[in-house]
């Protein structure tokens, strides 16, 4: 099996929705884009930080869907991760109400021996300067390496951001990220100032309305699946991101046809992760779902017309 190497956080997430709330639950990028991933066919590690107060049975969650934790270092006396959020009633805006970096702070990514030759790297929303240190471990040139990343980022490192753009081959961003690190309002226009910076391939998540795909002059769309009830967008954008780079990384194709795929089986399991809240939906998932629901997405963009 090929294997995906995931950084990210491993985190307590708290969050307030119109429909509800939650005391302390499992989050994280790191964690969305491994539960996501874990639907593939494939070996997968995450490399991540967190305290000893984080529960065992959060990490047991993770080793059952075959997930590597050797690299998930817990450092005693520290604590995990922790970001505390309250959504509007459009659920596509929200506050941060808390963040505590706590163990995050000080992380010095280390990735296990047996993963510096990952054939596939998934850099979750980190500082650009860890995500550079992760590359900087590899034995072997992966056949992709994709990057998050965020506007707090373009804010505060942005030397460090472009540094590490030029060694990576996708990058996935909202189109407010896109607008803000291009300086474009089209989304044409700016993911083609995006590939100048490095990027190979442009990802632009719209959320609600689906995500773009840029190659050079190439384009496609993918739909957001329109759904009865949204409970909570809490990692709807990691789940897509593991689910794009775990089918890339199950089929061994890194071509635009193939990724126009790999779009679709994002967007199919980030679906999923909206109808509850946190993780909840994703440590439930079963493959008859998501395999049902690829037929729902199929019927949706599906059509003929006569020319």
């Amino acid at each position: 099996m090929n294997k995906l190497l995931i950084v990210g956080t491993v985190a307590f997430d708290a969050i307030e929705t119109p429909f509800g709330k939650t005391d302390k639950i499992l989050g994280g990028a790191g964690t969305y884009i491994g539960l996501s991933a874990s639907h593939f066919n494939l070996k997968s590690a995450i490399v991540s930080v967190v305290g000893d107060d984080f529960p065992q049975e959060y990490i047991d969650l993770l080793t059952a869907r075959n997930i590597d934790v050797t690299g998930l270092e817990i450092v005693q006396g520290g604590k995990t991760f922790f970001w505390a959020g309250k959504y509007h009633n459009d659920l596509n805006s929200r506050d941060t109400l808390v963040t505590e970096l706590n163990t995050l702070a000080d992380f010095q990514p280390k990735v296990p021996e047996h993963f510096k030759d990952a054939d596939v790297v998934m850099l979750g929303n980190l500082h650009p300067l860890v995500q550079s240190s992760v590359l900087d471990q590899l034995s072997h040139k992966p056949k992709l390496v994709v990057l998050d990343t965020m506007n707090f980022w373009m804010d505060c490192a942005l030397a460090e951001l472009l540094d590490v753009m030029k060694r990576i081959d996708v990058i996935t961003i909202n189109d407010e990220e896109a607008r803000q690190l291009s300086g474009e309002y089209s989304l044409v226009k700016a993911a083609a100032k995006i590939h100048t910076m490095g990027p190979k391939y442009v990802v632009i998540k719209k959320g609600e309305h689906g995500a773009l795909l840029f190659h050079n002059k190439e384009v496609f769309f993918a739909p957001a699946l329109p759904l009865e009830e949204v409970f909570d967008p809490t990692g709807a954008g990691d789940t897509f991101a593991g689910g794009f780079a775990g089918f890339i990384t199950q089929s061994e194709n890194v071509s635009f046809d193939n990724m126009k795929q790999a779009i679709i089986q994002g967007s199919n399991l980030a679906s999923f992760c909206v109808e509850k809240f946190g993780t909840e939906r994703m440590v439930n998932l079963q493959h008859a779902e998501v395999k049902e629901r690829l037929k729902q997405f199929k019927a949706l963009t599906q059509f003929d017309i006569e020319l």
